[in-house]
């Protein structure tokens, strides 16, 4: 059980990732480069963002700056659907260590961010976790219209359903 702010952040985070991971596993394997919008990310593009998402905002809590001349590590773009989800483990993990070095009296400090000054706690929830979510419902549609079966994420999806209702019948 959390015992504060930081801890609930981390679990809730853990689990977040937890959902991201399951997503990434059931994209089309052949439909990398899917666009449903010739100027959009591509499926490879916006699964990858989840991860960018994580590193970028770990990194510039981790360095009290965020800027686009430096970059966090591992951060480079798999090239294929398969790689998308072993990449954004690492890229979880090495985040969640950055963030697991704060104290819970960090939270409050603000630092430099892309639109001013902003605390980290701010940054930890807006940032990462609701950020996160809403391109994982993005790419939750795109996996479904690239041929693919999106999980249930906060319930069940349409096929979970059906079979859940079918178990009940039997």
């Amino acid at each position: 059980m959390a015992t504060n702010e930081l801890e609930k952040f981390l679990a809730v985070w853990d689990d977040e990732a937890a959902s991201t991971i399951k997503l990434l596993r059931t994209l089309p394997a052949s439909q990398y480069d899917f666009k449903p919008d010739p100027t959009g990310r591509s499926l490879g593009e916006l699964a990858w963002h989840l991860a960018e998402g994580d590193a970028y905002m770990s990194y510039g809590i981790e360095t009290g700056q965020f800027t686009m001349e430096t970059s966090p590590p591992n951060i480079e773009r798999p090239r294929t659907v398969e790689a998308l989800a072993p990449g954004y483990e690492l890229v979880h993990r090495e985040a969640a260590a950055r963030i697991r070095k704060l104290k819970p009296e960090d939270l409050d400090r603000p630092i430099p961010f892309f639109t001013g000054p902003m605390p980290i706690r701010d940054i930890l929830w807006s940032g990462i976790i609701f950020h996160g979510i809403h391109h994982r419902g993005q790419l939750s549609l795109m996996c479904r219209l690239a041929g693919g079966e999106a999980p249930g994420l906060y319930g069940p999806n349409r096929e979970e359903m059906a079979a859940m209702r079918a178990a009940a019948h039997s």
